[in-house]
This record gives structure tokens, sequence and C-alpha cells, in this order.
């Protein structure tokens, strides 16, 4: 598990984050796609 994901989790079960949010972080790979499909219960695409 990334160092990220805890925080992006947080934030995005606090409605702070949107899945498009979460999107970026991938991108910048802060955390992985599986991690994406984790916070957001859908498959990672780009």
């Amino acid at each position: 598990m990334s160092i990220w994901y805890s925080a992006v989790k947080m934030y995005f079960d606090e409605g702070f984050y949107t899945t498009d949010d979460v999107k970026v972080f991938v991108g910048a790979k802060w955390i992985t796609a599986d991690e994406y499909q984790q916070i957001t219960n859908e498959p990672y695409s780009a």
C-alpha cells in the first residue's frame, strides 16, 4: 500500500475528492491503479 493511500481514501470517503481527483493521484504515481479501485470501487481507466 502506498504512503498516500490512507489520506486519499479518507478525503474521498469524506467527499472532498471525486473519482476524477483520485485519478490525478494515479497519474502522479502517488497511488496505484489497484489502490484507485479499492478507494472508488471502480476499475481504473486513464
